[in-house]
Order: structure tokens, then C-alpha cells, then sequence
């Protein structure tokens, strides 16, 4: 089941209400919904983690890790997600997100040729850029997590229906050998 998939991958509620770090959290781990594996929970931390994966932000586990504890879902899940953009891969994410950016905001894109090192010159570049990439990282972040809260929630669903079909055809088959 995609529960067992998960669980593998998945530290233990106790091991993580152990980490010293956390203990400032005090009771707010203590919540069973954090470390539920059901659909519902699944679900909205895909969606958290997805989300803020994406946003051009430093500390996106944290965010990550506030939110599943606001929305009450899977904490674990949540917080793993952002590392879709890790120091690898976050080039190419940030560069798909300013240019989405930069076409809904319909700005021109920047011509970096001739990079100084001056305050002003930064000042004046980063300007230009942080608007697309701000943009572009919200759209595309509600976007990737709306599409992942939506095919956990089929991919959970047919699983399940799966299994139901695969009993009850055990089921039936149970039956006519007994006859």
C-alpha cells in the first residue's frame, strides 16, 4: 500500500519528538495528525512541501515544517519535499520560475553583460529580478502543488480501490474453492 511506501522513507514520530532541537516545539508535535499517513494528510504536505519548495526563500524547511503544523498534515513528508530544490537543482527551478515570471509580468528580460561590483549596480539588477522570480515562484508553486495535492489524492484513491478489487477477486475465489 502507498502507506507501507511511505512509512519506509519516513522517520518515526518518536524519533523525531526526540531531536533535541525540537523540544522548544513542546506540545505541538504531541499532535497524531502530524505523523498520520492517510490521504487527507498526505495530500495537503504534498501540496505544503511542493509549494514552498519552490518559493525563492532561505529556510524552506522551516516554512515547510510551520505549515504542516498550521494545516495539521504530515509533518515528515512536508518538510522532505523542499529538498526538490536543493543546491543542484535549484538553477533550473529558479530560472523556470523567473521566466514564467517574467512572461505573466511581461518585463524584458535582464541583460547581465557587463557585471560590476558596486552597490548600485546590484541594487539595479536585483531589482529587475526579483519581481519575475517572485512571481513566477508563487504561480508555479501553487500550480506544482495543486497538481501534487491532486494525483496523491487519485493515486491514493485508486490504490485503495485497487485493493478492493484484488480482495474481494481472493474473496470469490475462497469461495468456489470451498464448494
Amino acid at each position: 500500500m502507498a502507506r507501507n511506501l511511505l512509512k519506509r522513507f519516513i522517520p518515526t514520530p518518536a524519533a523525531i519528538k526526540n531531536t533535541p532541537g525540537l523540544h522548544f516545539l513542546g506540545d505541538l508535535l504531541h499532535d497524531p495528525n502530524l505523523f498520520h499517513l492517510n490521504r487527507h494528510s498526505v495530500s495537503v504536505a504534498m501540496f505544503w512541501g511542493l509549494f514552498v519548495a519552490l518559493l525563492p526563500i532561505p529556510g524552506q524547511m522551516p516554512v515547510a515544517a510551520a505549515a504542516a503544523l498550521i494545516f495539521r498534515c504530515n509533518l515528515p513528508l512536508s518538510v522532505a519535499l523542499t529538498w526538490i530544490t536543493n543546491p543542484v537543482t535549484m538553477p533550473f527551478f529558479f530560472f523556470i520560475t523567473y521566466q514564467m515570471g517574467r512572461l505573466i509580468l511581461q518585463t524584458d528580460p535582464i541583460n547581465i553583460t557587463t557585471p560590476e561590483l558596486s552597490w548600485d549596480w546590484l541594487a539595479n539588477e536585483f531589482g529587475h529580478l526579483w519581481k519575475p522570480l517572485l512571481a513566477g515562484s508563487v504561480i508555479t508553486g501553487l500550480l506544482f502543488g495543486a497538481l501534487g495535492y491532486g494525483v496523491m489524492q487519485l493515486y491514493w484513491r485508486w490504490h485503495v480501490n485497487n485493493n478492493w478489487k484484488k480482495r474481494k477477486k481472493m474473496r470469490a475465489q475462497k469461495a468456489g474453492q470451498a464448494l
